[in-house]
């Protein structure tokens, strides 16, 4: 028992100060009797592999610094909040607002995705179309699947003919009408406005909006939410707004 205590400190010790390890590390480190030793040891704190090199590293949850994505990264060893390679393609998916195609799973992840995606597909935990003569990879939900195929399609659509507000590219003189035109809106207009225009953007579209307009990520991702989700009320004014109706008066009498 005292042994096993000494492994644990040791292996906690090793991957609170190195962040990451191969098994043999951990075996070094721990001096461990086996592998199965290790593992078992291993098992009793909150860790994760990596989910590239074949899952041949390892950390603990709590050292992991991971990105707006759930990703983490060391040199070229990468981690994930779920664990697996098949988790995170699953989640990263489902919460997308246009789905994936693997060549943006390869630039996101920064592995090969193709055949982990090609397995999630084949247990029906992904759906997969062909949407703009390539095929993306969509949520399994059938209502969300329609509202990423619409904005993929929109995407195609506005890269065809070069639609998109992207700030790097804009003139000056076109930033400042465009501000200028933002600022005309009301605060409902310009959430929905700025989720309009992250949309178009997809991966970290809410993060450059939010900065060019300076803006909460939390409220253009709001505003992207509900339009992409159809949360649009057509009702402009509340009831009881807008101008007051004019009162007809009789004219007065000359008598």
């Amino acid at each position: 028992m005292a042994k096993n205590e000494a492994c644990l400190g040791a292996i906690r010790n090793l991957l609170v100060d190195k962040k990451i390890s191969s098994i043999d590390g951990i075996l070094e480190a721990s001096e461990a009797d086996t592998r199965m030793t290790a593992f078992r040891i291993l098992k009793t704190l909150d860790y994760l592999s990596s989910y590239s090199h074949r899952g041949s590293f390892y950390t603990l949850r709590e050292v992991a610094d991971f990105d707006e994505n759930g990703l983490w990264s060391l040199g070229d060893v990468r981690f994930s909040r779920d664990g697996s390679l098949i988790n995170t393609l699953v989640r990263l998916v489902s919460e997308s607002s246009a789905g994936f195609s693997v060549s943006e799973l390869d630039d996101l992840l920064g592995v090969e995705t193709k055949h982990g995606a090609l397995q999630a597909f084949k247990r029906t935990l992904m759906a997969r179309e062909k949407i703009g003569g390539r095929f993306v990879y969509l949520s399994v939900d059938a209502k969300s699947r329609r509202m990423q195929k619409l904005e993929r399609e929109e995407r195609n659509a506005d890269a065809e003919l070069g639609i998109g507000l992207d700030a790097t590219l804009l003139p000056d003189e076109a930033k400042v009408a465009i501000i200028l035109f933002f600022s005309l809106l009301d605060e409902r207009q310009r959430r929905l406005y700025a989720g309009l225009e992250a949309a178009k953007l997809g991966h970290g579209g809410d993060r450059k909006i939010a900065e060019f307009f300076d803006l909460d990520p939390h409220t253009v991702a709001k505003g992207r939410r509900e339009l992409l989700g159809g949360a649009i009320s057509e009702r402009i004014r509340e009831p009881g707004g807008g101008n007051r109706p004019i009162e007809k008066k009789r004219p007065r009498s000359s008598i």
